[in-house]
């Protein structure tokens, strides 16, 4: 279901108007154009972990070894708790927080050279927020988007807006987007042409919208049609409908010239139209909450169904309405191998896997037989990144393990800082921009 909501907050010349509607986050540069420079969303240019687009070989040199003493540019305290993936573009770091008790919500933008504090914005306060009911999700977990001039936070429900860049003051936002989280937001935003994206499966409300990304108005909006069979004998959903919450964030991929826009809900994953919202597909799953995005590479989209019935399903995404029973390609229950918070990555026909646990696997994307598979343990949330033909793990412990890509295993480096990961590594140049629980990095080879 699509419709129009009016009632966005407009912010010009000091001046405070009431105007028109709603947001999420991930980036589809790669569809939008040519690659924006730097970091502009939660998977980086292409919206896939890559540095560079597919094919380009050229040399970017990020650093292979760091600890606390090596190869620090630049290390800078963050004052509140945030798990959103930085953002770089334009010599800015840009990155959200929130207290503990979710009362106030912040858009943090740091020098990317220097790591001197630019702006600290409250964009949001709430006198009531939910409490977050787990030992995992923050109150500022969606990651950003940025573009030149402009920068795009979300913090599902609490809010969403769209800042300057120069001055750190919004422009626009959004604080009327219903959605109860339950257990905190988690969905990042896309940047898709004119269009700002934002998924927002709760537990009461499961839909995705689309701003324009100049005014904050709503686009369109498309609700889940998922059949939930979630009720129990008083008719009510059971957990209070937590089996309908999803925390994944979506991407765009190309299928025969046109956009698609894939996203991955509690029991089901879809495709749409993302110039619409128009609904192209969709296959019913087992499994809840899923966390981990989906992946496009070989031909295939790389699915999870979360908690649960723990699954990994290959889709071809050239179909029209359910196509669970003609376009699945392949699917495996190997519950081991399947994250269900970092996603996945595909290099050269390679499907990159890793754990929560910390079990990183090398499959064949087409076929899923696998290649290699590495234990490291520790636990893993963050998503890998790939550049140099090498692909970087950070865990939550604080390690960042570095494997050469391909289908021989091979460990290059494994690096430790303070404090661990939540947040995916961003780049910036020739470095990487690295957020743990307390703190941002800039790693860079430093001359000797």
């Amino acid at each position: 279901m699509r419709r129009q909501q009016r009632s966005v907050l407009l912010v010009a010349k000091g001046v405070q108007m009431l105007c028109a509607s709603a947001v999420l986050v991930c980036c589809a540069s790669q569809l939008a154009g040519a690659q924006q420079p730097g970091w502009p969303a939660f998977r980086g240019p292409y919206g896939d972990g890559h540095v560079l687009a597919e094919g380009d070989t050229k040399t970017i040199g990020l650093p292979l070894h760091w600890s606390e003493t090596e190869n620090v540019k630049w290390k800078s305290a963050l004052p509140l708790q945030g798990w959103s993936t930085p953002v770089v573009m334009d010599g800015q770091v840009w990155m959200t927080s929130a207290t503990e008790d979710g009362k106030e919500f912040h858009a943090n933008c740091l020098d990317a050279n220097t790591g001197a504090v630019l702006f600290d914005e409250t964009v949001f306060t709430c006198d009531n927020p939910e409490p977050l009911d787990n030992e995992v999700n923050g109150y500022a977990s969606p990651s950003p988007a940025i573009e030149h001039g402009r920068v795009y936070v979300h913090f599902g429900s609490y809010g969403t807006a769209c800042l300057d860049t120069a001055t750190g003051k919004a422009l626009w936002k959004r604080t009327d987007l219903p959605c109860r989280h339950l257990r905190g937001p988690g969905s990042s935003i896309i940047l898709f042409k004119h269009l700002l994206i934002l998924t927002l499966d709760g537990v009461d409300q499961q839909y995705l919208t689309a701003l324009n990304k100049d005014t904050g108005e709503t686009v369109w909006r498309t609700d889940r049609t998922t059949e939930w069979n979630d009720l129990d004998e008083q008719g009510k959903p059971i957990r209070e409908g937590d089996w309908r919450k999803s925390y994944t964030s979506p991407i765009i991929i190309d299928v025969a010239g046109k956009p698609l826009l894939i996203s991955v809900g509690s029991k089901a994953t879809y495709a749409y139209e993302p110039l619409t919202g128009k609904a192209v597909w969709n296959v019913p799953m087992p499994g809840f909450t899923p966390a981990a995005s989906p992946a496009y590479g070989a031909g295939l989209v790389f699915v999870f169904t979360g908690q649960g019935q723990v699954e990994m399903w290959a889709i071809r995404p050239d179909g029209q309405g359910d196509v669970s029973n003609k376009h699945i390609a392949w699917k495996t229950d190997e519950a081991a191998i399947i994250p269900l918070e970092p996603s996945p990555i595909v290099i050269d026909g390679l499907l990159y896997l890793c754990s929560n646990q910390g079990m990183v696997t090398c499959m064949e994307a087409r076929t899923g037989a696998k290649v290699w598979a590495k234990d490291l343990g520790g636990n893993f949330l963050s998503s890998p990144i790939y550049a140099d033909g090498k692909l970087y793990f950070s865990s939550t412990q604080g390690k960042t393990t570095v494997f050469k890509a391909g289908p021989t295993l091979e460990i290059l480096a494994t690096n430790e800082l303070e404090n661990g990961f939540m947040a995916s590594p961003a780049v910036d140049g020739k470095a990487l921009i690295l957020r743990t629980k307390t703190h941002v990095y800039r790693i860079e080879e430093t001359p000797n």
